[in-house]
Order: structure tokens, then sequence, then C-alpha cells
């Protein structure tokens, strides 16, 4: 067992042990152990309508300034893992999208890419976070390189994992969708682990209380993650957001697991060949998210990528 596993397993025993605890609360006590290990803490800004919770590091440092952005259907702890490893050595901001995680969840706005670049740029400017690298996995790799088009004086690097926008090869995902069955949206006591299995192949630790309130959280939020895969499901075969990444100044990174169902591996050479400073890295036995499944590399792969940038 991993030692992150291992130590999240001897912290939920001793929580059994000494209180009679709701799932609810062992949910909370060990994704506060996750977010503090890795140096973080939540804080919240409101910016328009919209209430946006995120994570940041608790202690500023002198380093550089790290933005992540989440998936669809995911959230800011999705990166605990990854920042875990740049701990000390990046301001980290992990943001909660509008409709995700703990942020607010109208029904009545547009999802649509441009529309998140645009919520996401609104929040950075009021956090004060004027110069950053960003990463982005699946919706937020496309979200990101969206930025990067469209907001080029804010980017230092940009690193794409497992992006969406393009589907110029399409994956396991689009004939299930086609077929009228979207395994990305939960709908009843059993889909959430379908997820998992369908967009991980190397699914980290999660013990059984944490995972009843995940799955329970993301069967209540079908609704607003069904308005938001409709305002999405089409851009991939769009020509806009292929157009937009021509316009990319930053250098950046491309990391794709070779067996993701979701997006295509196939896809990354199309990234590549769009933006004028990309390279990629394809991971072998990973699937559609490397930095929940693989985050020292994924940290590794980042550090060598910037280190190269800089001779």
């Amino acid at each position: 067992m991993p030692r992150n596993a291992l130590n999240l397993a001897l912290l939920l025993i001793a929580t059994l042990l000494i209180s009679a605890c709701s799932k609810q609360s062992i949910y909370d006590s060990a994704i506060g152990w996750e977010r503090s290990s890795a140096g973080l803490e939540t804080a919240e800004v409101t910016v328009g309508e919209l209430d946006i919770t995120y994570l940041r590091s608790k202690e500023a440092v002198e380093g550089d300034t790290l933005v992540l952005i989440h998936g669809f259907g995911a959230n800011k702890d999705n990166w605990t893992r990854l920042a875990k490893e740049f701990k000390g050595e990046f301001n980290v901001y992990a943001i909660d999208l509008p409709g995700h995680g703990d942020s607010s969840k109208p029904l009545d706005i547009g999802y649509r890419f441009e529309d998140q670049v645009s919520y996401l740029n609104q929040v950075l400017a009021e956090l004060g976070v004027k110069q950053f690298h960003m990463m982005g996995n699946s919706m937020g790799g496309a979200i990101t390189a969206l930025y990067a088009a469209t907001h080029p004086e804010q980017i230092q690097t940009a690193v794409l994992f497992d992006p969406a926008g393009i589907f110029e090869y399409e994956s396991e995902l689009v004939d299930r969708v086609l077929d009228g069955d979207n395994p990305l949206i939960p709908k009843k006591k059993g889909d959430f682990d379908k997820l998992l299995d369908f967009a991980l192949e190397k699914r980290p630790f999660v013990p059984w209380p944490i995972f009843d309130v995940m799955e329970e959280k993301a069967i209540a939020n079908r609704e607003v993650n069904e308005v938001i895969f409709a305002a999405i499901r089409d851009t991939g075969f769009e020509p806009d957001f292929r157009d937009a990444i021509t316009r990319i100044e930053a250098p950046v990174l491309v990391v794709w697991g070779k067996l993701d169902r979701v997006i295509d591996y196939r896809n990354a050479d199309v990234f590549v060949d769009a933006i004028p400073n990309a390279r990629k890295v394809l991971l072998d036995d990973i699937g559609h998210a490397p930095m929940v499944e693989t985050p020292a590399e994924s940290a590794r792969l980042f550090r060598e990528f910037l280190a190269d940038k800089v001779k």
C-alpha cells in the first residue's frame, strides 16, 4: 500500500476508534488531512453572482505561482497529491470551477469553454494572480489551452493533461455517449465506481466511507453535470477551438495516458501540431488523469519541462 494510502487508512481507523462518526465527518477528516499534508487550505471568493471555492498554499513562498484546473465532474481536490509534490516550491491555487465542487452551481449560465475562461479570468483577477503556470486536466486542459490563447500575457507555461477540445480521434466515450450512455455522469448507486474504472487505469486508494460520500455528491450533481456536458460535448468537433490554440505563445507540455478511454491519446499529436511551442509525453499504463494516477511522475515531467525552458 502506498504511504499516502497507509497514512489515510490509519487516520480513518483512529477516527473510528475515538468517536461515533458519520460518513460525512470521516470524509471531511480525510479530505482535510489530504489538503493539510499538501500544504493547502480552503478559501472562497465572490465574482459577480458566483461564489468560487478554491485551495491555496497555506504559506507563501518565493517561487512562481501554479494554477490548477480540474476536469468535468471533478473538483479542486483532484490536485492535492500533485500539489503535495510542489509543497514549498510553488504558490498553488486549485480552483473549483462554477458548477463543480463547493462553488456555485447555477443552471442558467454559459458553460462553454470560452465562458469558463471568462469566469476563471475574473476569479484570478480578484485574487490578484497576474502571472502563473497553469495546468489543466480533460475539460480543464481545454480551458487551460484556451486561457493561454486568450490571455497570453499571464501564462508562463501550460501543461495539458489529457485535454478535451479536440476529437480528431474518437474514443470509447464518444461511442457510449452516442449510444445514450454517458459514464461520466453517475445517476444511481454503483455508477460512480464504474466511472472511476472507466476514467482511471490506476485508481488511488479510497476507503469506503469516503467513496460513499464522493458517490453521493456525484449523483447529487447530476442535473448541473448534464447542463455542463451539453454545453461542451460538441466542441471537440468544431474548428473554433483548434483555431484559437494556434495563438498560444507560452511553452506547452501535453501529457497523455495511453490507456485513456475518455479521450484518445492520439489527439496529442493534433494539439502539438496546432500549438507553436508544444511538446508531448505519452505515459504507458495510465488513463485519463495522470496527475491523480501518477502524481510524482507528473511533477517530475513538469520540473524537467521547466528546466529545459529556462536554459
